[in-house]
């Protein structure tokens, strides 16, 4: 047979001496192609040799290992199904296939080819445009397979829409890689934030010596960047992942003095790539694309007078000129209340009782605050000027299409709660930032879908603190080729949108979505297992509006993180799909009360391919545990 005929060509050289180790059995293993998990084989060639008390194995010991390790009985049963002779595929009974069971209806002549081409390892098979079961596997284990829309890997949204109209990936504290107290400082949380696909970064700026500014969580003893060191970074991996403009968002505490070096770094190292004009037309009367703005970097920070009087003054040498700025502070600003609060000792914190019901308007005016602006620093800022909030009313009435403001988490939960359509009203017209309250020291964050829910643009969370808030992060902006950018759906757009994610009515679109869980393969061993055991269960969650939020569980598979088998059946009904994230995640079963993470995956609803298909799983850290996957069979209508 010319399968096997194929497979000994390759292995058989390494039998010369009769037996290998287990370091020659991983070896070969890669020569074949095969990913695997190291502790997954350790412990099928130890069961091996412990049958005869050796420590080799023969050429047929090698054949079993391969055959536990990657001949997969859920895609056998598939082959076989389709295969009349349960040997080979003929590109007919591939195009059936694709047909009938991925969903593949357009050019499947063509993809069975591709497919044939790219994953059929045996040549004379190859040649008669067929798929034997080893091409088969390959093909059913590839990124071809995945779960994940393939034209949703590349950008396929329209661009040319304004900012406000999209969720931006945004970062809070990009400068800490730890807690906001005692932790370090460091480059890295820059350039691992961009690397990601992070559009929106947050620079804490304070005055520093030798007139040198510096970046660092004020007040506390986190440890300090030069501000200069910061722009290079960004300069360098501002596009790495992404062509769409960079933000970035300037905590500023300095001086109008340092300002004027901050403007001077910015614009020396940063060139071109600086936006400081405006595009066309320097009355705004709408905000740009992010296709109008590619490889442009933005500053957002406070501004001096309008964009129009920046354009007059263009050209003019501005420096050692300063603006003044008053902000009415009100005592309602929970969020900064506890971000002072967090950084004070416990003997001087109050409380003070909080409202069931908030109003957008602030309660009580406490003080003036008057900040001086460089100008220089100031006409940087074009098109994201920093406004403070002070309610949408106000917004409504004064506010400028290129003037954002950001609101704690605290006050913008009450305002999902309470005022959920003028907040999606408010989040049409202008780009809204959430930040963390300031009480989460350990840099935890909040689950970002309740902002999105209402349209808020920049929802910024801790990049470097793992959890289930920025798996989310992550699977949401996985979307449109993880270019940072997602367009926002229509009803969040619509200045006249009624939508209010708490009652969504006549903006339901139900969708129906059954998810058979089959298998997985090569899971992560129990942190507890000395060999490759653990308990798999998996849970499947919905993160949308509220009406949508669920949470489904599987049964428990004893012992087998190897090949654990389920064959269960979930289906769900998702009234608003456009905001919609699933999320698999695989547990092990410690006891009744408590479970250990093995992997999860994330993603939009929308993204989701039907047919038969696999789910790739990522660590805690957002390491991707290849080869672990679930298998799973998608439908909706």
């Amino acid at each position: 047979m010319e399968e096997n005929r194929w497979f000994l060509n390759i292995i058989q050289d390494e039998f010369m001496n009769g037996k290998i180790d287990l370091d020659r059995t991983m070896k070969l293993l890669e020569k074949l192609h095969i990913t695997f998990d190291v502790a997954h084989v350790k412990h099928v060639f130890k069961k091996t040799v412990d049958k005869r008390k050796v420590h080799t194995i023969n050429i047929e010991d090698f054949r079993a290992i391969y055959r536990t390790i990657v001949h997969r009985t859920e895609f056998h049963e598939l082959f076989c199904a389709y295969s009349p002779n349960h040997k080979i595929l003929a590109d007919t009974e591939l195009i059936e296939f694709l047909k009938k069971e991925q969903f593949q209806t357009e050019d499947s002549e063509i993809r069975a080819l591709e497919i044939i081409l790219k994953y059929e390892p045996v040549e004379e098979v190859r040649k008669r445009r067929q798929l034997s079961f080893e091409g088969f596997i390959r093909y059913m284990s590839s990124e071809d397979c995945s779960i994940f829309k393939k034209d949703h890997r590349t950008v396929y949204q329209d661009m040319n829409h304004p900012l406000c109209d999209y969720f931006i990936s945004s970062s809070h504290n990009t400068y800490l890689i730890s807690d906001q107290l005692l932790g370090p400082s460091d480059l890295f949380g820059y350039i691992s934030a961009l690397l990601k696909g992070c559009r929106c970064l947050e620079i804490d700026c304070w005055d520093g010596s030798n007139n040198e500014p510096i970046v660092y969580h004020g007040h506390t003893l986190t440890s300090k960047i030069s501000f200069s060191s910061v722009i290079h970074v960004i300069d360098k991996y501002a596009f790495a992942a992404s062509e769409y403009p960079v933000i970035l968002s300037l905590e500023n505490h300095c001086s109008p003095k340092q300002q004027e070096v901050m403007a001077k770094h910015l614009e020396d190292i940063l060139g071109d790539k600086l936006l400081t004009s405006t595009i066309g037309d320097s009355v705004v009367t709408q905000l740009p694309s992010p296709e109008a703005l590619k490889f442009k970097i933005l500053v957002k920070n406070k501004k001096v007078g309008t964009i129009e009087e920046t354009m007059l003054r263009r050209g003019q040498d501005s420096h050692g000129e300063t603006g003044e700025i008053s902000e009415e502070e009100y005592s309602s600003e929970e969020d900064e209340t506890d971000e002072k609060a967090a950084l004070q000792p416990k003997g001087n914190s109050s409380k003070r009782k909080g409202e069931n019901k908030p109003s957008s308007t602030p309660r009580k005016k406490a003080k003036i605050k008057k900040i001086k602006i460089a100008i220089e620093l100031s006409d940087l800022v074009i098109y994201t000027k920093s406004e403070k909030f002070v309610s949408f009313e106000h917004s409504l009435a004064n506010q400028k299409c290129y003037e954002n403001n950001s609101i704690g988490e605290v006050k913008a939960r009450k305002f999902v709660k309470h005022s959920g359509n003028e907040f999606v009203s408010h989040t049409s017209r202008f780009i809204t930032r959430i930040y963390p309250k300031g009480t989460r020291t350990n840099s935890s964050n909040y689950n970002p879908q309740e902002f999105w829910n209402v349209g808020c643009q920049m929802v910024a969370l801790n990049f470097q603190t793992p959890g289930v808030q920025m798996e989310l992060q992550n699977g949401k902006f996985l979307d449109n080729g993880g270019c940072g950018y997602i367009l926002k759906p229509e009803f969040l757009r619509n200045h006249s949108s009624t939508f209010n994610p708490y009652n969504v009515g006549r903006y339901s679109k139900p969708m129906s979505l059954s998810i058979r869980l089959i298998s997985g393969h090569q899971l992560p061993p129990s942190n507890l297992s000395k060999t490759n055991k653990a308990d798999p269960l998996v849970q499947i969650e919905i993160y949308g509006v509220p009406e949508d939020q669920v949470k489904r569980k599987s049964s428990v598979i004893k012992s087998n993180a190897l090949s654990p088998r389920w064959d269960e059946t979930f289906s769900f009904t998702v009234q608003v799909p456009e905001l919609a994230l699933i999320r698999f995640c695989v547990e092990d079963e410690i006891s009744l009360v408590a479970n250990e993470l093995l992997g999860q995956y994330t993603l939009p609803l929308l993204s989701l391919s039907k047919g038969y298909r696999n789910v790739p799983l990522f660590s805690k850290n957002g390491g991707k545990l290849e080869p672990a996957s679930l298998f799973v069979y998608v439908w909706y209508y």
